[in-house]
């Protein structure tokens, strides 16, 4: 089976490779639990073996035989301008590797259609000129799903995608946006996937979901990866566990595998200890 890589060494290893192509995957995560700098670093680690084939084999290695690299690299935003999350991905892991990563990343930013409806002064959400006068005239029309679709129109097949993030269309309320319509999103978002390839990230925070609502997410997607806060001692530590993923979730079952220790280094997200079954 095909596999694009996550670009966290030590988990694509121990899954074969990566994601299986063709799929959507939850990133649902507690607050600072690492689901963030996990979406920064697949982003980034990606992007920088695009423009820099010998510094990713550094940082990452080699990649496994049925894995490949996606065709591109594309972040969505509705909240957080472009520039925002290249700072944020700065705090997360080494210069070297951001500056590089970066050039390989197409960044899209849907403020413009999130926060047309809402009392935000223009101003706060549009970051360049042409953004005002397009708004300042009115001709930005269309409704976050449409904008979402437009978009993945122009991404190649076979790219790795992060949306960032579903817990921000659920703070859209009126009629534009409601909470089926967000599931009715992420099936369809899923459906493309499926026939296009690729690896399509959708980052969550845990804490803005119901158990309903997460379950819903979890329905409409291949897998799920938990973030969470495990007290250990004195001390909280980072962890991940697979609550679902079709083509993955059986290999670390056969490994009795139930749990990751993670921590943010240098290189951004990584596996600093397996927890196994007892």
């Amino acid at each position: 089976m095909e596999r694009l890589p996550f670009g966290i060494a030590r988990f694509d290893n121990m899954i074969g490779g990566g994601a299986p192509l063709g799929s959507s995957v939850l990133l649902a995560t507690d607050i600072g639990a690492g689901g963030r700098e996990f979406a920064y670093t697949c982003a980034v680690m990606n992007g920088l073996a695009r423009t820099d084939r010998s510094r990713f084999e550094r940082y990452y290695g080699s990649l496994a035989d049925p894995a490949h690299l996606p065709a591109e690299v594309h972040y969505l935003t509705f909240t957080a301008a472009a520039s925002a999350i290249e700072r944020e991905m700065a705090f997360a892991m080494i210069d070297t590797i951001v500056d590089a990563g970066i050039e390989g990343i197409s960044f899209r930013d849907l403020a413009p259609e999130y926060f047309r409806r809402s009392q935000v002064p223009t101003d706060w959400y549009a970051e360049h000129a042409q953004e005002l006068t397009a708004l300042g005239g009115q001709r930005v029309t269309r409704d976050v799903y449409e904008a979402i679709g437009d978009y993945f129109e122009t991404i190649p097949e076979g790219s790795l995608i992060v949306i960032d993030s579903v817990s921000d269309l659920l703070a859209l309320t009126d009629d534009e946006m409601d909470w089926p319509g967000v599931t009715l999103l992420m099936k369809g978002l899923d459906r493309v996937m499926h026939r296009r390839g690729g690896l399509l990230l959708l980052l969550a925070n845990h804490e803005t979901l119901s158990e309903s609502q997460l379950g819903g997410l979890m329905e409409t997607t291949d897998g799920t990866l938990a973030f969470e806060w495990a007290a250990g001692g004195t001390e909280r530590d980072r962890t991940m566990f697979v609550r679902q993923f079709r083509g993955v979730l059986s290999r670390l079952e056969a490994e009795d595998i139930i749990r990751f220790e993670t921590e943010i280094t240098d290189t951004g997200f990584d596996i600093s200890d397996v927890r196994k079954i007892r």
